[in-house]
């Protein structure tokens, strides 16, 4: 350790304790002139400095050094791992640029920084969640409340042998201790530094039945992603998607019935459609009640190498959204996005020197924001309104109000339980009620930067907002003459259930009126 930028971080925290140093501009600032003082060519890295610093000393810190700090305003870390490249069943889809024979996930062009941290821990997910890990603690973020992502194609056509290991050495890096069983590597998580609060798998509509549903919960799965593409049997069946939309529809009420949440990969270009055509198939996504996702992820179709759509393109038969176009279409969508979906991501990671043809900007969804904002529409779903992300502080708890949306979907009704506060979304708790005797929590979500498991909030978590979301949501599950309420609880996050009266039925947990 350089002895010098030691010391340097100690004048640091002593200027930032005794407040000479207010804001990231002086800290910057400070740095500099430390620089010189300590003979020092070059300006230390930020994460550098945290790790010279005294456990106690980096909560202080990290507000003025946290690189990057909306990947963790949505009040979890988000940890995704790749599994090992596989063929999917079905074949290969038109634009799709992975696979084996390309040594990369399926859907994937191994250019991505999932992929490349993928590729450089050999696909291992002990190895991949221990460097997300650390590097996000590097940089200055909270990691005790993990979003675990399982990407790299279709999870649910591997073997069982192959899933349940991969999520338990997933489970043994966020525990630091192996395990044998994943009953073992579970129930370690529930007290675990690092706890996962939600786990999500990537899969195909036609390739997740009841058996496989359950399988994924008894892994510990919460969320799930389907690639639906386009509500158009013509379209799926050219681009050789392998399934229909009576599988998506089919799907969509088997997750919900479980008590999933689903998030939807859309495709807005895809060869066959038009601009106008994409709209009318995105209206149906929430017109019709069998769909209605959760969240949605738009990938607009990108030309890249190894593809039959690029084959397509050099023929001229095929034309994909330039920028422009995109970000007009992606506006228009987005106005339809009711306000219970939450909208995750717009354009793959592809890095731009690998795509062909197509959208030329890696900023598109800046690009959409800013659009937006000039038409004088801004966008209305979950991720767009919520505190941490809009930057607002609580001044006033009293001006917290309820607000509630019901609709129905895939056969049931749904409840979309909502915090707010000047307009933005503190939290949000999703209930079903169906046919089942008991209702489910779907999901149960507060917002802002985490704060540390078993630590008191001085923002928005960890005030009881989440405990008064819960309380609603048994209200609501009385109202409909339910016996009880079950959720679907992330394995990290099943104490904080008991400690509001309810007990394992597993995969979920659950309290009886």
């Amino acid at each position: 350790m350089d002895e010098r930028i030691a010391a340097l971080s100690e004048e640091i925290i002593d200027a930032v304790k005794c407040q000479c140093v207010k804001d990231r501009d002086q800290l910057q600032n400070f740095k500099l002139k430390l620089c010189k003082k300590y003979d020092l060519q070059q300006v230390p890295m930020n994460s550098e400095i945290l790790a010279n610093v005294k456990p106690e000393d980096r909560k202080l810190l990290t507000p003025y050094l946290i690189k990057k700090p909306m990947r963790t305003m949505s009040g979890v870390a988000v940890v995704a791992v790749m599994t090992s490249p596989y063929d999917c069943p079905h074949g290969k889809c038109a634009y799709c640029p992975g696979g084996v024979s390309n040594n990369s996930p399926q859907s994937y062009t191994g250019k991505e920084p999932a992929a490349r941290r993928a590729g450089r821990n050999d696909f291992d997910p002990y190895k991949q969640v221990m460097d997300r890990i650390t590097q996000l603690t590097e940089i200055g973020h909270q990691t005790d409340k993990i979003d675990m992502i399982i990407m790299g194609g279709t999870f649910t056509c591997r073997d069982q042998e192959y899933q349940e290991w991969f999520v338990r050495r997933c489970f043994d890096a966020m525990n630091g201790v192996d395990s044998t069983t994943l009953g073992e590597a579970q129930a370690l998580n529930e007290i675990s530094e690092h706890r996962c609060v939600g786990l999500t798998v990537e899969t195909r509509p036609d390739v997740f039945d009841d058996v496989q549903i359950e399988r994924a919960m008894r892994l510990g799965a919460t969320r799930v992603e389907l690639g639906v593409q386009i509500l158009d049997d013509d379209i799926l069946d050219k681009v050789e998607r392998g399934h229909r939309t009576d599988a998506v529809r089919d799907c969509t009420k088997r997750c919900k019935d479980h008590g999933l949440k689903i998030c939807y990969h859309l495709m807005p270009g895809l060869p066959g459609s038009s601009i106008e055509h994409d709209l009318e198939c995105f209206r149906k996504v929430f017109d019709d009640p069998n769909y209605r996702p959760d969240m949605l992820k738009f990938y607009p179709t990108l030309v890249v190498d190894g593809t039959k759509v690029k084959d397509w393109w050099q023929e001229g038969s095929y034309k994909p959204l330039d920028t422009d176009e995109a970000v007009d279409l992606l506006c228009r969508m987005k106005e339809i996005v009711p306000e219970y979906v939450r909208i995750q991501r717009i354009q793959r990671d592809i890095p731009v020197p690998q795509i062909t043809a197509g959208i030329m900007k890696s900023n598109i969804r800046q690009l959409v924001a800013d659009e937006m904002e000039r038409r004088g529409r801004p966008c209305r779903c979950i991720r767009c309104r919520e505190v941490g992300h809009r930057g607002i502080k609580l001044t006033d708890p009293d001006k917290v109000y309820l607000k509630i949306t019901e609709y129905e979907a895939s056969g049931g009704k749904e409840y979309f339980v909502a915090l707010e506060y000047e307009d933005s979304i503190v939290g949000y708790v999703r209930v079903r009620v169906d046919d089942n005797p008991v209702a489910t929590i779907r999901e149960l979500k507060v917002f802002g930067k985490i704060v540390s498991i078993g630590e008191d909030g001085d923002d928005w978590q960890h005030r009881g907002f989440g405990k008064e979301l819960v309380g609603e949501a048994e209200r609501i599950a009385k109202e409909n003459s339910k016996s009880g309420i079950r959720v679907t609880s992330g394995v990290g996050v099943r104490r904080y259930y008991a400690s509001l009266g309810f007990h394992k039925a597993l995969p979920y947990m659950q309290k009886d009126f």
